[in-house]
């Protein structure tokens, strides 16, 4: 799917662009359209930019880095400011789940506060705007299916479902959504919320599952699963997910939420043979890699089941996904076997050696 956006979007500020979701949005936004990118991040551990240089001179010099926190508001409104958006998608959150366990005030801090201030900003900006540019700007907050909390062996999730969040990481994110639709109710600020499934795909941090299981099974390290393995998520191919962000910012209704989900609902042990298997095809001397699984002790309150209705995303924008499961996930291992180095220096430079997180006190701590 190529972009095609409006041409009353010039400038767009992009926040967490340099995480694994918020890359792949600008590395979209730099390869197939002439926008100029502003991009909003903290440059936290798991931030990267790696590549960028592929789109070549012209489309670099549209890309601006903002390195500011949006738990600083002064920083945020002047970078707010600075950017004068016609949109603003916002990505930028602390997201894993382990570590939102071991260390809930950031996810707060950032998830929270940051929205909060994020919003602030965009409010003064967008009153401001001449009434073209105002009928045109819209908010795009990018949130998860994971402030829906658990379901059962059936039923989807949907724009409907009541939010039960059951983490510091999904009850943060939960808030963020609940300022958002606020900030639309009560200050008329046009947003746009998507609630997306779990996503994969190239550049994505070493700590969640699919990179995490590639890294060690090429290591000959044991590969960690959460307790029986039973545990389902709804995969989506990143890339899938970018055509689904960029459709409900340009033409989503404002006020309005949709559901992105790649109909891949895997067993997290489904997912970590499925790895193994391909990892057999490709590095025979090492099979089977099937042996390296290990089970451990579950995390904490883990939701048991997601699974995400996009019928309404679909049904008015017309936005289905374009890779199946097996052909994203034969991508993503073949990236990650040519980009092992970079696993390396990302893991090295975060200071995160692979020890699990998120398991609460006295219940000890697995390899992972």
């Amino acid at each position: 799917m190529t972009v095609s956006l409006p041409s009353s979007i010039q400038r767009v500020l992009v926040t967490g662009g340099a995480g694994f979701i918020g890359w792949a949005v600008v590395r979209r936004l730099l390869a197939e359209t002439s926008v100029q990118v502003f991009n909003l991040d903290k440059c936290g551990y798991a931030s990267d930019l790696t590549g960028i240089e592929q789109f070549g001179e012209a489309a670099v010099q549209r890309h601006q880095l903002l390195q500011v926190d949006l738990s600083d508001a002064e920083a945020t409104a002047a970078a707010v400011r600075q950017a004068d958006p016609d949109l603003v998608m916002h990505l930028a959150a602390e997201s894993h789940v382990d570590r939102s366990i071991d260390g809930p005030g950031v996810f707060v801090s950032s998830n929270v506060l940051g929205t909060f201030n994020l919003l602030q900003a965009a409010r003064a900006h967008f009153e401001q705007l001449p009434a073209d540019r105002a009928q045109a700007f819209r908010f795009h907050h990018i949130s998860t299916d994971e402030v829906f909390g658990s379901l059962g062996e059936q039923g989807r999730f949907s724009e409907t479902t009541p939010y039960d969040p059951r983490s510091p990481y999904s009850a943060s994110k939960a808030a963020s959504d609940h300022l958002v639709s606020a900030w639309h109710h009560t200050y008329g600020l046009p947003v746009v919320l998507t609630n997306c499934s779990n996503n994969f795909g190239p550049w994505q941090f070493p700590e969640k599952l699919i990179p995490v299981v590639i890294f060690k099974a090429v290591a000959g390290e044991p590969i960690p699963l959460y307790g029986d393995g039973g545990n389902v998520r709804d995969w989506l191919y990143v890339e899938d997910h970018v055509d689904a962000l960029l459709l409900a910012a340009t033409q989503g209704q404002p006020g309005r939420s949709y559901c992105v989900g790649g109909y891949g609902e895997r067993t997290n042990k489904q997912v970590v043979e499925a790895i193994c298997t391909l990892l057999d095809q490709r590095l025979p001397q090492g099979a089977p890699h099937s042996r390296l699984i290990t089970p451990v002790t579950d995390r904490p309150g883990h939701d048991r089941r997601y699974a995400i209705d996009p019928g309404r995303i679909e049904q008015e924008l017309g936005w289905t996904p374009r890779h199946p499961f097996e052909q994203g996930l034969a991508a993503t291992v073949d990236w990650y076997l040519d980009h092992l180095g970079w696993c390396q220096a990302m893991r090295q430079r975060s200071g995160w050696t692979g020890e699990r997180q998120g398991l609460s006190a006295g219940q000890g701590r697995h390899s992972q």
